[in-house]
């Protein structure tokens, strides 16, 4: 069967976004008590705290589309508005939900956050998940990835056993909205070389990589496992940026591999460049995501007195054209009715009562004139017939006979 040949949906290169568990116990406080801290020090221009399903009763500015709504389990929705570089707009949602299953780490509450700027995203923005999120090891946040057991901001060491390493990669890279790294140690490092090196990417970019962690005896399992589920090889004492199911244009293995990464605490400048690189090429829609920025560009609230004065005359042009459709679905209708009315009253004589049929006027006597010759002929001579007949038998023969 030939495969389909279709290259999948790419992110828009003005998008970020994220997606993760909050283990903590009140979620929202922490989001909440972070953007009014935010807004206090002006670091965002404004934000909302919205519940779900009024917001999306709400009127927005544009049509709205059912796939837009956050579902019935959300938990809460939050906006935020904030400016970039040379005063360049950034609009970023985030939606907490209810969640699916207690976990062995404590009950988590899913999220997901998207955030699109007026032009391309650029890695040294600040990344949106500190805006919703404090930036703090003290709070576990985005730390946690949809997939168990998988963090951010740290250096994930690879499961020991074979199946359950395959098992994690398989899913990081069909689950995982984010970039995911996987790092050889040569020897066990130290203090330093324990750090993750996602510390050493540019703010926006930092909380979109995963790092992984293979110990030293590991090197072939980690090898086989990364060349099973990723097609991709991982060196003794190397790194690999391994690609999602959903092939990247652009991507080859062998490019996005380096040979010698040193865990010492210094900067591993060329494991950097081509994580950056990677993420700078056209990337696959995660599984869901295209709904989440639908939302987000389709379900905004959030808006600037400009946005506000333009929505406004938005909505007196929509009501005006209903309007106007209603007025004139008004007139065909009233002349609908009044040639009924008038069709009623020629056939009622206008008192109420139906009119008698009239009757058809009497025809005057047709001669016949396709009387057939033949059959007068006939009549003709029967009458002779009669006659003779008649003085036959009136009349006696002189013998009697």
């Amino acid at each position: 069967m030939a495969k389909n040949s279709t290259p999948p949906t790419p992110v828009p290169d003005t998008a970020w976004l994220g997606r993760g568990r909050h283990l903590g116990p009140e979620p929202e406080r922490d989001v909440r008590r972070n953007l009014i801290a935010l807004k206090a020090a002006q670091v965002i221009d404004d934000f909302l705290d919205l519940d779900p399903v009024e917001a999306a009763r709400s009127t927005d500015l544009y049509p709205r589309d059912e796939s837009a709504d956050p579902g019935p389990s959300a938990r809460r929705l939050f906006e935020a508005r904030w400016r970039v570089g040379d005063g360049v707009t950034v609009r970023a949602q985030l939606t907490t939900y209810e969640p699916e299953s207690r976990r062995t780490d404590g009950e988590s509450v899913g999220w997901v956050l998207a955030a699109e700027a007026e032009r391309a995203w650029q890695a040294d923005w600040p990344s949106p998940a500190t805006v919703f999120w404090p930036d703090s090891d003290q709070v576990a946040w985005d730390d946690h990835d949809t997939v168990p057991g998988v963090r951010l901001r740290a250096a994930n060491h690879l499961p020991k056993d074979d199946d359950e390493l395959r098992r994690v990669l398989r899913a990081c890279l069909r689950q995982s909205w984010y970039i995911h790294v996987v790092v050889h140690e040569a020897m066990t490092p130290d203090v330093l070389g324990r750090q993750p090196i996602t510390a050493f990417l540019p703010p926006s970019l930092r909380h979109r990589v995963v790092e992984h962690r293979a110990a030293p005896e590991q090197a072939l399992i980690a090898d086989f496992a990364v060349k099973k589920e990723a097609g991709a090889g991982l060196p003794r004492g190397g790194a690999v940026v391994l690609a999602p199911a959903e092939r990247v244009p652009g991507y080859e293995a062998d490019h996005f591999t380096v040979r010698n990464v040193f865990l010492d605490g210094t900067e591993p400048t060329e494991l950097l460049g081509r994580i950056k690189e990677f993420a700078a090429l056209p990337q696959p829609m995660p599984a869901d995501a295209e709904q989440v920025l639908t939302r987000l560009r389709q379900g905004w609230h959030l808006l600037t007195p400009d946005e506000e004065l333009v929505h406004a005359r938005a909505m007196v042009t929509r009501y005006a054209k209903a309007l106007e459709a209603m007025t004139a679905s008004c007139d065909l209708y009233r002349e609908a009715a009044e040639s009924a009315l008038a069709a009623l009253a020629e056939a009622t004589k206008g008192n109420g009562s139906p009119q008698a049929p009239t009757a058809a006027p009497p025809t005057a006597a047709v001669p016949k004139q396709n009387a057939s010759p033949l059959k007068s002929l006939t009549k003709a001579f029967s009458i002779f017939r009669g006659t003779g007949v008649e003085e036959t038998e009136g009349r006696q023969s002189p013998d009697g006979r």
